[in-house]
């Protein structure tokens, strides 16, 4: 009778903690078990002389398991998004040291900045804007047509140098005197860092800019100074 009732204990103890466990491994499992009991409960608490409708019990059995595929989907998705971000990751870090041709704004310490702007093809006429951190502009000067790319050495109209900080570029593209686009015009700035952001994977140059990896237009080897 002793060994039966220790047996019948042990068997009882593993089976609780097996539950536990389940349990704790499997919130859904616990969140499904405890739906079946509330609707057991208003089964059994229903009014007998207006009863609820079985179409009412598969309603809401059909809803609580759209909501359980919805958040194991949603599970799986985090996980693989996880694993592609941590590739993506090593797969990038070859990128820094390397020079990254990016449309975010440029970091001026003294140095020239290699522009790369690309005027419309039916334009007669183009010139370089230069906006600072606020966005006011602070140089507009002609350009080339056809020159590739430019190097901006940080001075404003009158010759004079710019302080030290962060610029933005466009080029204004004119045909027969009138403005036919403004653009954005990318720059080349060195990579010091490849992360992982909140949104994906992200970059960060020499002078502190992030830029999301997807916005990197061209990738070279760094110049030589």
């Amino acid at each position: 009778m002793e060994v039966q009732t220790t047996t019948s204990t042990q068997s009882t103890a593993s089976t609780s903690q097996t539950a536990n466990q389940t349990s704790s491994d499997s919130p859904l499992s616990s969140d499904f078990e405890t739906f079946l009991l509330m609707l057991t409960t208003q089964m059994q608490n229903q009014d007998p002389l207006n009863p609820i409708e079985s179409q009412d019990f598969a309603v809401q059995l059909a809803t609580f398991s759209g909501v359980e595929q919805q958040v194991r989907t949603n599970e799986l998705l985090q996980n693989l998004s996880g694993g592609l971000g941590l590739t993506g990751l090593s797969q990038l870090a070859g990128w820094v040291g390397m020079e990254a041709r990016v449309s975010a704004p440029a970091v001026f310490n003294g140095s020239p900045i290699e522009l790369v702007p690309d005027a419309d093809p039916g334009a007669d006429a183009a010139e370089l804007i230069v906006l600072n951190a606020y966005g006011q502009e602070v140089s507009r000067q002609a350009l080339s047509l056809g020159t590739g790319t430019v190097e901006w050495a940080g001075v404003g109209d009158n010759g004079s140098p710019l302080e030290p900080g962060e610029y933005s570029f466009q080029i204004a593209s004119y045909s027969q005197g009138e403005v036919t686009s403004i653009q954005t015009v990318p720059h080349y700035a060195r990579i010091n860092e490849a992360r992982q952001g909140l949104d994906g994977i992200e970059l960060v140059t020499e002078g502190g800019i992030i830029v999301p990896s997807d916005e990197v237009s061209a990738l070279r080897a760094p110049s030589v100074d």
